[in-house]
């Protein structure tokens, strides 16, 4: 049985984690849900992607109960690890934009899923959280630092509090924390906008912002302004020209 449901719609794909009870990140799930980011990279239909998840947890994190024990053939656990990083890389590294709307507790692996998100909407119900401190492992910090700053992120390995979903608002490091029943709207909502711009557009800034993050000022702005001067010659720039002129909204190609 598949660990994912995938609805494509309006040019936007809406992935729900469907692994109860509680959305492990089992291996099959992994495996699927850096299957389906990758197609997405060639599905011109899909121009920006919704994730979500079913029933009270977002994901609760590795699948414990699965773990390779000692009998294991040798490598099985390095496997496991490349996965887990893979999966994450295809998020990253997907051209259309995620928006994770998180419904309940994204702990541990699930934390690193929705940090390999563009944007991060959450129900007043979420909690976020790197336990493993817990259960005598380490967990992915360098995830959770991509989003939760250094003093906030400590806090989390080495104590393993699960930190609800306003108090990351209240810090400016999620998009929206809303009641249950308006949360997984608003990031559609989102979701939907950024699937009304030009693709090749959304495609490039998506990259550029991957690649600035790890660049100086210098390097990273004259990386923008190449992806910008390639926009330029693109059928769809033309095309917002000429809706701007004519006043009317552009009908973009994604070419």
């Amino acid at each position: 049985m598949s660990c994912l449901k995938i609805e494509v719609e309006d040019f936007v794909a809406t992935v729900t984690l469907a692994n109860p009870p509680v959305n492990s990140a089992s291996v099959d799930m992994m495996l699927e849900l850096t299957a389906a980011f990758d197609a997405f990279n060639e599905n011109a239909d899909v121009r920006a992607v919704l994730l979500t998840a079913e029933g009270k947890t977002f994901c609760a994190g590795a699948d414990l109960k699965n773990r390779p024990g000692p009998d294991a053939p040798l490598g099985t656990a390095f496997g496991r690890q490349r996965m887990a990083r893979e999966m994450s890389w295809s998020m990253v590294e997907c051209s259309k934009p995620i928006v994770v709307a998180v419904n309940g507790a994204a702990l541990g692996a699930g934390l690193g899923i929705v940090a390999s998100c563009d944007i991060i909407v959450a129900s007043e119900q979420a909690v976020f959280g790197l336990p493993e401190i817990d259960v005598g492992l380490a967990g992915g910090a360098k995830h959770a630092l991509r989003f939760i700053p250094h003093s906030l992120a400590r806090r989390m390995v080495l104590t393993g509090w699960r930190v609800p979903a306003q108090e990351l608002y209240r810090r400016g490091l999620i998009e929206a924390a809303l009641p249950h029943d308006e949360f997984l709207d608003y990031a559609r909502g989102i979701a939907k906008e950024i699937a009304s711009k030009s693709p090749v557009a959304v495609a490039a800034a998506k990259d550029s912002l991957n690649v600035i993050d790890n660049l100086s000022l210098r390097d990273g702005y004259r990386y923008e302004q190449g992806n910008t001067y390639k926009l330029s010659k693109s059928e769809d720039a033309k095309e917002a020209v000429r809706a701007f002129i004519e006043k009317r909204p552009p009908v973009f190609q994604g070419r």
